[in-house]
């Protein structure tokens, strides 16, 4: 089975992240989960993100979860694939150069990728997506079009997988999203 690296940091969508570790590992997938400036054993914040009928989602306080690996020293080399949860995180993990390299050396690498919601930032900062198909929320639709990429405004339900990346506009995709980032990794 796969041995797959999420990369993530404080406030972080609690379903974004918590979802796929658990599901991945259950189908017998190695997830190691890390955050710059944290080792292992340390916790982030993350936060629930809902779709209650606003002009955007509303946040909530989710849960402290506790990493399971450490940025320092991750390599793509020793991963087969990434994944990359949404929620607030991105928007500044994506000023980290450690982060950005190491999302472009996992495409470099043409290893799986999976992005969610705003997981699309760590993508287009990365210069990785130009020529893609991508779906991320809407509101990076701006930033995914001038990355290079097709934005693709799809149901909230569903995801799309372009070559080895597979992204999905937020957590009520999950099935969907899972399941093609699953069949990449077999």
């Amino acid at each position: 089975m796969a041995n797959i690296l999420i990369i993530a940091g404080d406030f972080v969508e609690d379903y974004e992240l918590m979802v796929p570790f658990q599901a991945l590992q259950m189908v017998g997938h190695s997830v190691t989960v890390v955050c710059p400036d944290k080792v292992a054993g340390q916790t982030i914040k993350t936060a629930i993100h809902d779709f209650e009928g606003d002009q955007t989602y509303t946040e909530k306080p989710g849960h402290l979860f506790a990493l399971n690996g450490n940025f320092a020293g991750a390599n793509a080399s020793d991963f087969d694939a990434l994944l990359l949860p949404g929620g607030r995180a991105p928007e500044y993990l994506r000023l980290n150069p450690a982060v950005i390299a190491l999302v472009a050396d996992f495409s470099a690498q043409d290893k799986p990728i999976a992005a969610i919601c705003h997981g699309a930032q760590l993508l287009t900062a990365a210069d990785v997506v130009r020529g893609k198909k991508v779906s991320a929320y809407p509101a990076c639709a701006p930033e995914v079009k001038q990355a290079g990429a097709e934005y693709c405004d799809i149901e909230v339900t569903a995801a799309i997988t372009d070559g080895k990346l597979v992204t999905a506009p937020a957590w009520p995709a999950h099935p969907a999203w899972l399941a093609q980032f699953n069949k990449l990794l077999n």
